[in-house]
């Protein structure tokens, strides 16, 4: 049989119940659609990845302190002028030392010097420089944030998140609110709504380092030091900035650079594209066995025409040929309408998202050819079903 006539067969075959077949094709449309969309939206979040992880993570570094790892008696290894030896290096926008309070037994934090109890007894407080909170990118409700001032006279002002001012009941900043460490107040002058860089930041008050040290003198606990950089300047900034900060210890810190940013795009678009790929996958094999149940069905429907067709000369691979055919049209007409679908998803997404689309031309144009594959796959066994039927036992019916 040529294959002009094959194909015209399968047509009308297919054509002879536009609904069913329509219906039939439904889930290789969303087997492949879910497939094109996928693809895309993940190329597409990848690249947003990129810009973020580039705009953050990647130009972040933290230090820390272990010099009392190998002399417990030995005080903060960052030198006074720590932040002015970081700031030195190229690159470097902002660099702060920090390190957690460590309060005595009846000290806790309250809003009030003469009330006690629960209420302020888990909040931690951490000593930290401007460059810290500057570091951080921080978003400010109410108030400003700390400044080298505030720093540099000892100032006794604190800077709060929004969950820690609210369990101590401080709503505005317009009454001057006060705090108190212990027997110590501290002027609230600011409420920072989010911050970038260093989320546990405001889950403590945060107090000048100067004052810190005054009341409570040098770290107890481990301090570090958080390093804000340009683009491109975080690997080479991490490898001089312990040196820098004592040539005679660079044991003394560890430097933690910033990951591979193209490791992290290709762990997390691995794992997007296997979880994705598995859905699109279930998908196709649901489509797969629809076409196969309704063209099961349309070889019983249709004994008689194949019989009538076998009386007149059609052997078994003709009849075969014919269902694979009308299987294959249903699969390719439903790759087609699935590929436009996804492209069409993964536009109007990045559009919503203000993003830029990315979607690969050699996915768009396997898509229907995985489509087609879905459906000869399907009509296997009822074309050959189809090709078993006896010309006698099909016209006796």
């Amino acid at each position: 049989m040529p294959l002009r006539d094959l194909l015209a067969e399968a047509m009308a075959g297919v054509l002879q119940r536009p609904a069913r077949s329509a219906l039939t094709s439904l889930g290789t449309v969303l087997g492949v659609g879910t497939f094109v969309a996928i693809l895309g939206l993940t190329s597409t979040a990848s690249s947003q990845i990129d810009e973020r992880f580039d705009a953050l993570a990647a130009t972040e570094i933290t230090v820390e302190d272990i010099a009392r790892q190998s002399d417990p008696f030995m005080e903060m290894g960052f030198p006074e002028d720590a932040e002015e030896r970081a700031r030195r290096l190229n690159g470097v926008e902002h660099a702060g030392v920090h390190w957690p309070v460590n309060l005595g037994p009846d000290e806790q934090v309250r809003s009030s010097p003469v009330t006690a109890g629960a209420a302020g007894r888990n909040i931690p407080v951490l000593a930290a420089s401007s460059e810290v909170l500057a570091a951080a990118e921080p978003t400010v409700s109410q108030g400003r944030s700390l400044n080298a001032w505030h720093d540099r006279t000892r100032q006794r002002v604190a800077v709060v998140g929004p969950g820690i001012a609210s369990k101590l009941g401080i709503s505005t900043l317009e009454t001057r609110p006060a705090l108190f460490i212990g027997d110590e107040a501290f002027t609230v002058v600011g409420i920072v709504e989010t911050v970038e860089r260093k989320p546990d930041l405001l889950l403590s008050v945060i107090i000048p380092r100067s004052t810190a040290h005054q009341l409570w003198g040098p770290p107890k606990g481990a301090a570090a030091m958080l390093i804000s950089t340009r683009l491109g300047a975080a690997p080479q900034a991490a490898g001089e900035v312990a040196t820098a900060l004592d040539p005679a210890h660079a044991e003394y810190f560890k430097v933690i650079p910033p990951p591979d940013p193209k490791t992290l795009r290709n762990d997390v678009s691995g794992d997007l594209d296997q979880l994705f790929l598995l859905l699109a996958a279930i998908c196709l094999f649901i489509g797969t066995i629809g076409i196969a149940n309704t063209t099961l069905v349309a070889v019983l429907e249709r004994t008689g025409e194949i019989g009538l067709r076998r009386a007149l000369g059609a052997r078994g691979r003709h009849i075969t040929s014919q269902f694979l055919a009308e299987s294959g049209v249903l699969g390719a007409l439903g790759g087609l309408v699935g590929t436009s679908l996804g492209t069409v998803s993964v536009v109007a997404v990045a559009m919503v998202r203000e993003w830029t689309p990315v979607l690969d031309p050699m996915v768009v144009a396997l898509a229907p050819l995985i489509g087609l594959a879905t459906g000869v796959c399907a009509g296997l066994y009822p074309a050959w079903r189809a090709s078993r039927i006896q010309p006698v036992e099909a016209l006796r019916r």
